[in-house]
């Protein structure tokens, strides 16, 4: 069995395992809900990523015995705790919004069913992977339907730690971006990889036409030059006197690109080279992709502003005890529990969602409801089963979770793609939404 270290988590994690082992309550069967209060920086929508990534790494969650004696030397927990981590394994249930959904305030993303001790320890993992990729999916998509229909290549590595890299670019792809420049996100999860050469590569060379021509005898003449090192004028006229009216591309990295790539565009027309494309990159997001919608640009390279940790807003999401069996056990005597702290209070009981459509087939709700309840007749359920007693159980693949990510995404009005901050594109509904009676929890 692969192996991924329960240290991947909080320390209060394992001290609360330790008195609940103690207590008598850690094989209580409890439901625990990943949610959101509200959607990052005003925006109309999130999307769920993360969660092919997230099941093999429940399914994997253990502690050997480096991680034990790390945890007996630091005195971070008893000896019966140590005994029982050193068996952990994950046996519970998962239920989950399909990796490349759409989700709102309060939507139940991910369900963990299970006893409350295994629950318990894979919080911080959980919310970690989720709201990091998720954080770079929802921006991801935001930049997608900004460029209308063009490519966008991922190319944030350098702006990020090594592995965040790597699930950034798969959360981008989820999401619609073209390809990635990261080799090992396209060796590990199929993405398809991009990238010609930097401005070093240029400037090592005498002049850019011998830069040119080396890259061209190894990368052929549908390559894509870089033209802005020096003048962009002349980087595009020595790029095509040396690739010819065939070639493939040209990329610009700075100055005014609206401006630049209107000149480009003229100037390669003029030079004959009427099919060569033109690629522009430069600390891009949704709204400067926005501003260059009517230019002549073919494709755009983002890197920055799609991986976290660097301006993308995180989903906030956190992940709350809502059912746990009373003193009786058993499924039927689960009790719903609840925050009631201000500003940070929840709803107790296990939640079902769907989203519901009007005539057309535009989606106008999230009904929310009791896990009882019966799915309304025009509604699509949105939690799937991800895990049955700790095993993977019809998890999708990246492309199937891309796939799924345009359908849900073609479900939505025309309000959730505005750049503007908003209310969320969807109202809630149900016994559960805000104004509701029974909701003053919310």
């Amino acid at each position: 069995m692969t192996y991924f270290s329960g240290l991947h988590t909080d320390r209060y994690e394992l001290t609360m395992l330790d008195a609940a082992l103690r207590s008598g309550m850690a094989d209580r069967r409890s439901v625990f809900e990943v949610f959101t209060r509200s959607l990052a920086g005003g925006r109309r929508y999130g999307v769920v990523a993360g969660l092919g990534r997230l099941v093999e790494i429940i399914g994997s969650f253990a502690f050997d015995d480096a991680d034990l004696r790390e945890l007996e030397q630091e005195g971070v927990v008893s000896s019966s705790c140590l005994s029982y981590l050193a068996d952990y394994r994950f046996h519970g249930n998962i239920d989950a919004y399909a990796e490349g959904e759409i989700y709102f305030p309060f939507s139940p993303v991910l369900t963990v069913e299970a006893s409350f001790a295994e629950a318990l320890v894979l919080e911080t993992v959980i919310l970690s992977v989720l709201n990091h990729d998720s954080a770079v999916a929802s921006a991801a998509s935001r930049m997608v339907q900004a460029a209308k229909g063009r490519s966008i290549i991922e190319m944030g590595s350098r702006r990020t730690h090594e592995e965040a890299a790597i699930s950034a670019a798969r959360a981008a792809y989820l999401a619609g971006f073209a390809s990635t420049s990261n080799l090992e996100a396209a060796r590990r999860y199929g993405i398809p990889s991009a990238g010609t050469v930097a401005h070093a590569f240029i400037l090592a060379y005498p002049d850019e036409a011998s830069a040119f021509k080396a890259q061209i005898a190894t990368q052929g003449t549908g390559t894509t030059l870089l033209v802005d090192t020096f003048d962009i004028p002349r980087g595009i006229r020595s790029a095509v006197d040396v690739a010819g009216t065939d070639l493939g591309a040209i990329r610009i990295d700075s100055g005014d690109l609206l401006e630049e790539s209107w000149k480009a565009r003229a100037l390669l027309d003029d030079l004959g080279a009427t099919k060569t494309k033109i690629v522009v990159s430069g600390d891009l997001d949704e709204y400067r992709i926005a501003e260059l919608a009517d230019a002549p640009i073919d494709a755009y390279g983002v890197g920055t502003k799609v991986v976290t940790g660097s301006g993308v807003p995180t989903p906030n999401f956190v992940y709350k005890l809502v059912a746990i069996a009373n003193e009786r056990g058993g499924e039927l005597s689960m009790k719903p529990v609840a925050k009631t702290s201000l500003a940070k209070s929840n709803l107790g009981g296990r939640k079902v969602a769907y989203r519901l459509f009007d005539e057309q087939g535009r989606a106008v709700a999230e009904h929310i409801d009791v896990a009882t309840s019966n799915a309304p007749s025009d509604a699509r359920p949105l939690q799937v089963p991800v895990m049955r007693d700790g095993e993977p159980v019809g998890v999708s693949s990246l492309e199937e979770a891309r796939a799924h990510h345009r359908l849900a995404i073609s479900e939505l009005p025309v309000t959730a793609f505005e750049l503007s901050p908003g209310d969320p594109a969807l109202v809630l509904s149900g016994p559960w939404a805000p104004d509701a009676p029974l909701n003053s929890g919310w």
